[in-house]
């Protein structure tokens, strides 16, 4: 087995198709608030700042579904490169009822108490006011995306990611466009701003859900055993929760702490908030290779160890690792070429595209970090089920310091908007050395599955 990362052709090559639709899958997803943000910062300032308030609640809720879901990914990897199609479809299953909970929850904070949700990023009254226009009709997606999410993990873990990159991708354009006529009112309907936006959204998060199912019932693919849906299997459960629940706490670490930084800029003025509403869009797109490799690499790295092949899992690993830091420092020469062409994009105030510029050149460090922590924590980590670290890591480095900093700066010191924005980036770049000393000691090197049939 060559050493070289680049001469393995068989690595490169089924790396390459798990990356690329994953990623195609992320950027696709993310091109959907660089449209929001475009189109409703042609109308005005506000209106865009208010709907990247408003899709925090998403954000957060995405958080818990990833959760459930990259639990599933975990042991759905192992068990499948294991060839126990059996037990990945009951995992399956568990994590279709886990999902479907949480989804029905945050529909109900957003139909039935749109202001109050609003309030916690910003008291800006006008900002509040959008914003519930907002979820009001956005809040009916979210009854929908936990179970979209589950359909398109089985499809990863069952070697179909081409097919979840094109499900994706189809959805997303299809909500770019009905953005483009909801918002401005081509075709003779009406103009409806936000609630356009929110409109395009569901639509498109209805039509994605049924190409998911119709998906499953081919050939090939995985659909719920419905005979065994609601079936407990006390042993998978009790694995499933030691993978998910950490997970769990580090996602909701790391989302209601990232949700803190956007009310942090919610609470130093509209500039502050559109600046960094149109920054959150620029880090996303930029972070779609990131995520690819992360999910990709993880699958590998999962079927390896599942599968036995101890010695393979730990090189993937370490061929993975080199590639995090390639794309971290490729990440930063893309976000500062990035940033006169953003400028000329949006429609900012004199103060808020100063902020932007800004926040642009902080988060050109921030990458590197970003990159190297999601494809080693989430992937490589992620992999052997080592799920805990994310948790603590998440406890110092961002609540033990991002943010206190952060917060005092907003409200009892009142620093200045960049100031308080790199503190909010303090955390990625600051717990690289405590990520590698971890991966260096290879608790992650483990192979989770049972014999269950």
């Amino acid at each position: 087995m060559k050493d070289h990362i680049f001469a393995d052709k068989i690595f490169c090559g089924k790396l390459f198709r798990l990356t690329v639709p994953i990623a195609l899958q992320s950027l696709m997803l993310a091109l959907v608030a660089a449209a929001d943000a475009i189109m409703l910062g042609s109308f005005a300032q506000d209106a865009m700042a208010a709907v990247s308030l408003a899709t925090q609640i998403q954000f957060v809720q995405n958080m818990i579904l990833m959760a459930f879901v990259s639990g599933f990914g975990i042991l759905g990897a192992q068990y499948w490169g294991k060839g126990d199609k059996q037990t990945v479809n009951d995992i399956f299953c568990m994590t279709l009822r886990c999902c479907g909970v949480v989804s029905v929850l945050f529909f109900v904070g957003c139909a039935c108490f749109p202001d109050y949700l609003m309030r916690l990023f910003t008291n800006e009254e006008v900002l509040i006011s959008i914003g519930v226009k907002y979820l009001q009709i956005a809040g009916w997606s979210y009854l929908l995306t936990g179970i979209s999410q589950c359909y398109l993990a089985v499809m990863k873990v069952s070697e179909h990611a081409s097919q979840t990159a094109l499900v994706s991708s189809c959805a997303v354009i299809i909500n770019i466009v009905l953005n483009a006529v909801f918002i401005f009112g081509l075709f003779g309907l009406p103009a409806m701003e936000v609630r356009g936006a929110a409109l395009a959204t569901l639509i498109a998060r209805i039509i994605e859900l049924i190409w998911c199912i119709y998906y499953s019932t081919r050939e090939g693919y995985i659909s719920p055993n419905w005979k065994r849906f609601a079936k407990r299997i006390p042993v998978l459960a009790a694995d499933f929760r030691r993978c998910a629940l950490p997970l769990l706490g580090g996602s909701l670490f790391w989302g209601i702490g990232f949700t803190s930084y956007t009310a942090f800029m919610g609470h130093m003025g509209t500039d502050a908030a559109a600046a960094n509403s149109v920054a959150a869009v620029v880090r996303d797109l930029i972070c779609c290779l990131c995520n690819g490799i992360a999910s990709g690499g993880g699958i590998m790295v999962g079927n390896e160890l599942g599968s036995g092949n101890m010695k393979r899992g730990k090189l993937y690993g370490d061929r993975l690792v080199k590639l995090a830091f390639l794309c971290g420092f490729l990440s930063t020469g893309v976000m500062l070429a990035a940033t006169p062409l953003v400028l000329k994009f949006v429609k900012l105030s004199e103060k808020a595209g100063d902020y932007l510029v800004g926040m642009m050149v902080i988060m050109a460090v921030y990458m590197i970090g970003r990159a190297v922590n999601t494809i080693v924590i989430n992937g490589i980590f992620a992999a052997g089920g080592d799920t805990m670290f994310d948790v603590y890591s998440l406890a110092v480095c961002m609540w033990g310091i991002a943010v206190p900093l952060a917060a005092v700066g907003t409200f009892l010191f009142r620093w200045p908007v960049l100031v308080v924005y790199a503190c909010t980036c303090l955390d990625e770049v600051g717990k690289i050395p405590w990520v590698m000393y971890h991966y260096r000691k290879y608790g992650w090197v483990k192979d989770l599955t049972r014999t269950m049939y």
